[in-house]
């Protein structure tokens, strides 16, 4: 998952008003938010651009600032 929907929130902000703001539809929103579908790079930067933070806090930290990665099992 993703903080999408976190950060969104945290403006007060519907999936539509984001949608409109980066100009893509709200389902494509949606999907993000879900997992559904991942923003390409360019993407993923303007929604980090847009909420003043780190892609890596957009997509790979959780409400913890833990990071979402896994690590790689040991052989």
């Amino acid at each position: 998952m993703n903080n999408i929907s976190k950060y969104r929130a945290m403006k007060g902000l519907t999936q539509n008003d984001l949608a409109e703001d980066l100009n893509v539809t709200s389902g494509a929103v949606g999907m993000w938010e879900t997992g559904k579908r991942v923003p390409n790079l360019e993407m993923a930067k303007v929604i980090a651009d847009y909420f003043n933070v780190t892609i890596e806090e957009i997509f790979f930290t959780d409400e913890n600032n833990e990071t979402l990665a896994k690590e790689p099992k040991a052989s």
